[in-house]
């Protein structure tokens, strides 16, 4: 089943997102340190670049590393640190090839509930609890991925009518407001970081 996403608000990587559940995961790996549309673009310019229509686990576990690597630091580049994510990207579906056949969408097919689909993707490489925790509500949201309590292991990001992640974003105006909650967040981080304490 295709499905709309509007991730890399392009139409032909946004349509690879949508269709093929290891782009999707390579995309959240991506998404830090970097713009999240320049993230979600990642997963179709390495299937272009490795001449496939898609991405496979097996084909890119099992690729030379140091090929791989300069792979995505062609320009454009794939990330910002296209080194060190050619790793992560190799780990994870190496990762996806030991334990589920190299088959990603394994990870949440027939998942029975939210915090078992939570446990699953924390044990992804490049998946901490925060990533775990968008990506779940981004199945949730977005692919119909809805275990049992879903929206409760997914924590806030989770919530319904929120724009707090890429698990809420739609188009360009949901973009713009995902990225202003960011922005606020991190300037609230920032200031509370300088408040004084008692006493000082």
């Amino acid at each position: 089943m295709d499905i709309t996403m509007r991730l890399a608000q392009q139409p032909e990587a946004d349509a690879l997102l949508g269709r093929s559940p290891l782009a999707a995961l390579v995309g959240m790996l991506l998404d830090q340190q970097v713009p999240m549309e320049w993230a979600f673009t990642g997963p179709y310019t390495i299937a272009r670049r490795m001449g496939a229509d898609d991405l496979d686990a097996h084909a890119i576990a099992a690729h030379d590393p140091d090929a791989f690597a300069a792979l995505l630091s062609e320009k454009p580049a794939v990330h910002r640190y296209p080194a060190s994510m050619a790793k992560r990207v190799q780990q994870l579906c190496a990762y996806l090839v030991e334990h589920y056949d190299g088959d990603a969408a394994a990870v949440w097919t027939g998942v029975g509930t939210g915090a078992e689909l939570l446990r699953r993707l924390k044990e992804l490489p490049g998946f901490g609890e925060q990533k775990a925790k968008i990506f779940l509500a981004l199945l949730g949201k977005r692919l119909g991925v809805r275990p049992k309590g879903w929206r409760e292991a997914a924590g806030d990001y989770g919530d319904a009518g929120v724009y707090r992640s890429a698990a809420d974003i739609t188009g360009p105006e949901s973009l713009a407001k995902v990225r202003a909650h960011k922005q606020e967040a991190k300037a609230a981080a920032k200031a509370a970081a300088h408040v004084p304490t008692a006493g000082n």
